[in-house]
């Protein structure tokens, strides 16, 4: 049995953003739970922040990257000096509470079938309403829509305590993700091929497969900025959603899955296109054009995902869609008008 020096090692990929991770620092110096080791992954920031954070954090394991690997490559290098049991992958943009990490240790400690764990992610400015970055826990649809409980698409609900019971989940948010090292290592890590955005949910489903549970714990609260490393509405990020949403698809699924879901996905993707003419959102536009030119012209990668993933695969495809949503959640949102995770009346656990 592997011996550990830390309970918890809390890694944290870092671009640049002083002021952001100043914040969360402080913050973290204030948790009531003792046994854990902060990693900074620097990856090549310009705004001087490996000085500053030797200068006022020398206790603080940094690691300088001399590229920026994203949020995937930064957290798997954090990953390999980590001296904790668990690694919580947290953003630099958060505030947590003072009594946050017991809540996530205590549940993940508690069951060996969890693999993954996140707190319940609230707004940084309006602290009543859910953040759009996984809420109080993420879910799938079958065409591989991401959404969450507190949060579908860009509507975020007030916390009125509705979603206060620990409970199983299809995803935990990358924001504040505790994970079992043991399993991360063993289910190939994040998948760098993502950069940014969605490799959590990818990882999960990783977990899925190999028979584990993922779950949310609204015991312990998190404040999230969001969009700071990257403009909501920007190319890039319309870019990177929709073309790692894509990749899961391909690379997840078994083949006549991947098939049959992938033409129904495709011309979703097309009807996108066509309503993103109309409302003359450009960078919508060419998002979700440069991903689909992306997935063509790179059949190779994703085979090498789909060859990776079948070596870890315990459950098949319909133990999996137990947990996703059966229906389509653009369909109940767009044309049924469904705002919130109660009235899509979810099925999945």
């Amino acid at each position: 049995m592997a011996n550990y020096n830390y309970q918890v090692s809390i890694i944290i990929p870092h671009w640049n953003g002083i002021k952001v991770l100043s914040e969360c620092l402080a913050s973290l110096k204030k948790s009531t739970f003792k046994s854990f080791e902060i990693i900074i992954v620097d990856n090549a920031s310009k705004d001087g922040s490996q000085d500053w954070i030797k200068e006022n954090y020398p206790d603080i394991t940094l690691l300088e990257n001399k590229m920026n690997y994203g949020y995937a490559g930064g957290c798997n290098r954090g990953a390999e000096i980590a001296k904790g049991k668990y690694l919580l992958f947290l953003n630099n943009d958060t505030i947590q509470k003072p009594d946050w990490l017991e809540p996530l240790y205590n549940r993940i400690d508690s069951n060996e079938n969890i693999s993954a764990i996140q707190p319940k992610i609230l707004n940084y400015y309006e602290k009543d309403v859910f953040d759009y970055a996984g809420g109080a826990g993420g879910h799938l649809d079958l065409f591989c829509y991401p959404f969450a409980r507190g949060r579908i698409f860009f509507d975020q609900e007030k916390d009125i305590g509705q979603y206060d019971k620990a409970q199983k989940c299809f995803w935990a948010s990358g924001t504040a993700l505790m994970v079992r090292k043991e399993l991360f290592c063993k289910a190939g890590k994040f998948d760098e091929t993502f950069f940014a955005h969605m490799e959590e949910i990818d990882l999960c489903w990783k977990f899925k497969s190999m028979g584990y549970d993922i779950w949310s714990e609204p015991g312990s609260i998190v404040y999230h900025k969001n969009a700071v490393s990257m403009p909501m509405f920007s190319h890039k990020k319309y870019y990177l959603n929709h073309r790692n949403s894509l990749l899961m698809l391909f690379g997840n699924y078994s083949f006549p899955s991947a098939f049959y879901i992938g033409i129904i996905r495709l011309m979703l993707e097309f009807v996108t296109l066509v309503y993103t003419i109309f409302k003359l959102d450009i960078n919508h536009f060419t998002g979700v054009l440069r991903s689909l030119i992306w997935i063509l012209f790179h059949p190779i990668t994703i085979w090498r995902k789909r060859l990776i993933f079948k070596k870890i695969r315990v459950l098949n495809d319909i133990d999996i869609m137990k947990s996703m949503l059966k229906k389509s959640i653009v369909f109940a949102y767009y044309i049924a008008r469904k705002k919130t995770y109660f009235e899509i009346e979810s099925k999945a656990s």
